[in-house]
């Protein structure tokens, strides 16, 4: 079953970045991340309430229901797309990617969970590997002011991820199951991008063409509702800092998509880069030998 979630989880988010870019246009990028998961949270609610799964919070789950949607549907997908307008798509995938290594540390500062070396090995490889598949694109990004402020908010849009990561966590440990958490956080997600827009005087404009609304149901249904449900479902199951593997496999998925829909060309160093992220995949997911006991003997 967890294989089987990955490996969605893993399909899913590799071809998003398709549908995001379908949306880059005449709407605002704050007013199409609103949509996007104020529709992911109708859906939600409409299924959990036809099939009578939707489970009762309380005052603590509503508020960390809330800061999970400020988190991982509203703030960290702010600093990404804005970071987007100034450093490389690539380069915003490999910071990304430190999710794997952010989500080990959270953990073991805020649930007390040892950090296996073989986790922290295999991130380390997969964030190399990713830099070795961007190179060419890295290399040829000049550095200046707009660089470092891209790279500041690819990181912190990273740092809000993992912390909305650890919240479901403490949501799953607490028995809340992530449908309900998911449906409540992408409504909040959705009403704090709306009061942003407010705010900054954002105008909500829709565009009535089919790749726009195509795209905008993708991002909200495969890419939202399955999407963060089966990751966030991982990450109760497998903990948070395995599942954020999933970080550095989808834009090798990406990449193989854009052989084909753009002419991406593999290179030796590019696919010496997807060795050691594979290798790094292999690491994070193999089981530790449990510690021996004090007398037992040898085999």
């Amino acid at each position: 079953m967890n294989l089987s979630l990955y490996l969605l989880t893993v399909l899913i988010w590799g071809t998003t970045w398709i549908a995001i870019k379908l949306q880059m246009g005449e709407v605002a990028i704050a007013a199409s991340i609103a949509y996007r998961f104020a529709l992911a949270a109708a859906v939600l609610f409409a299924v959990l309430l036809l099939s009578g799964r939707l489970q009762t919070l309380d005052r603590r789950g509503q508020l960390i229901c809330l800061a999970q949607g400020l988190c991982l549907f509203c703030l960290n997908f702010l600093c990404f797309y804005t970071a987007s307008q100034w450093i490389p798509s690539g380069l915003v995938a490999v910071i990304f990617s430190t999710a794997t290594l952010w989500n080990a540390l959270s953990a073991r500062l805020f649930f007390k969970q040892r950090v296996a070396a073989n986790v922290l090995a295999g991130g380390a490889l997969g964030l190399l590997g990713l830099a070795l598949l961007f190179w060419p694109e890295l290399a040829g990004h000049a550095a200046s002011r707009e660089t470092l402020l891209g790279i500041g908010l690819a990181l912190l849009g990273t740092l809000f991820f993992s912390a909305g990561n650890m919240l479901s966590s403490l949501q799953q440990k607490a028995g809340l199951k992530p449908l309900t958490s998911n449906a409540w956080g992408m409504l909040y997600g959705a009403l704090m991008l709306v009061a942003i827009c407010l705010v900054s005087g954002t105008p909500f404009g829709f565009e009535w063409s089919g790749r726009y609304i195509g795209s905008l149901l993708y991002l909200a249904i495969p890419g939202s509702v399955i999407g963060f449900t089966a990751y966030l479902t991982l990450v109760g199951r497998m903990g948070p800092e395995r599942a954020a593997y999933c970080t550095v496999l989808f834009p090798v998925v990406a990449l193989n998509i854009s052989v084909f829909l753009e002419g991406y060309q593999w290179t030796p160093p590019a696919l010496f880069g997807l060795l050691l992220v594979m290798l790094g995949n292999v690491l994070v997911f193999r089981k530790a030998k449990p510690a021996p006991r004090l007398g037992d003997a040898p085999a």
